[in-house]
């Protein structure tokens, strides 16, 4: 296996480790709806890095954090244990498999209310069909990373390696398109499924990768107070931590408001990950996209939430 570095810089501390030590889990995966695809909608105007906040009470943002993910660097210690640069009572949140529609709308609104931030693994296909949501998400400046091509198990054993590498690359390729700008080095596999061969790739290709430290199994609660209830018990238990939700989950939707009130009285404080440098698509998987969904072509321009300045 090779050694995957990555550098994190929070305010003025640097850190700097290494990691070696990856593995497997066996949750089950999703597939994704087909609707007709979308053409994509102007970019959004440049967002202020700290737009004003009307609830005095509102969660916010502790703290930003640039990611340099050359090498790889793994994160979310249900995976990855090198890399624990949250303090106590911080956490991270984290949304799958959108844009979709109503439901990654009313995470977003639930978010500003709050006025704090997230990261979004969107999946491409849902990004090609709803471009216009994905670029609402980037002009709220959450950050947004990809989460394969179609939802694909990559760990599927009648998956060969190129097939793997095309969810990965296809995926960000069509965010990349549905935004007009290259997205965040930020990548989860489907199911957290974790083929050492695509680690080894992910690091070649210095993309991030993310884990979690909580998973809300929010896609199994069959009502929002489930997943309010499973995720306060998990954060409690662990004191901090990345948590895994799904804008595309109806449920994951109609919790969040009270989750977060709950996070805020608990004296949780949410850390807000972003990378050093959008991500190097390959012309080869963008020309793939754009072919196989019959898109338009759009300009490559940086993402407004990249940033170099770090808050806190």
């Amino acid at each position: 296996m090779r050694i995957a570095a990555g550098l994190i810089f929070a305010g003025a501390v640097s850190l700097c480790a290494t990691g070696a030590a990856w593995s497997q889990a066996t949750t089950g995966a999703k597939s994704a709806a087909v609707p007709p695809a979308a053409a994509p909608a102007p970019a959004p105007a440049p967002t202020s890095a700290k737009a004003a906040c009307a609830n005095p009470d509102a969660l916010g943002v502790a703290r930003v954090v640039e990611i340099d993910t050359t090498g790889g660097p793994g994160f979310g210690f249900e995976h990855f244990k090198q890399l624990d640069f949250l303090r106590d009572k911080e956490v991270v949140l984290t949304f799958d498999d959108g844009p979709w529609p109503v439901n990654t709308p009313s995470v977003l609104k639930a978010l500003a209310q709050e006025c704090t931030k997230a990261i979004f693994f969107p999946i491409g296909k849902h990004a090609s069909y709803y471009p216009e949501i994905l670029k609402q998400v980037a002009a709220a400046g959450h950050t947004i990373g990809s989460h394969t091509w179609s939802h694909a198990n990559l760990n599927n054993k009648k998956m060969t390696e190129a097939q793997a590498k095309e969810e990965v690359e296809k995926g960000f390729s069509a965010v990349k398109w549905a935004l007009g700008a290259a997205p965040a080095p930020f990548f989860r596999f489907p199911a957290l499924q974790h083929p050492p061969v695509m680690v080894t790739y992910l690091g070649e290709r210095n993309i991030g990768i993310f884990s979690c430290d909580l998973d809300s199994f929010d896609f199994k609660a069959r009502t929002a107070q489930t997943i309010i209830d499973s995720v306060m018990k998990k954060v409690d238990k662990l004191g901090k931590g990345i948590i895994l939700m799904h804008d595309f989950q109806k449920h994951t939707a109609e919790a969040l408001p009270d989750l977060l009130r709950r996070l805020k009285a608990g004296g949780y404080k949410v850390v807000q990950m972003r990378a050093k440098a959008p991500v190097l698509t390959i012309a080869a998987f963008d020309e793939s996209v754009i072919k196989d969904m019959k898109l338009p072509t759009v300009s490559n321009r940086p993402l407004n939430s990249v940033v170099q300045t770090i808050s806190e």
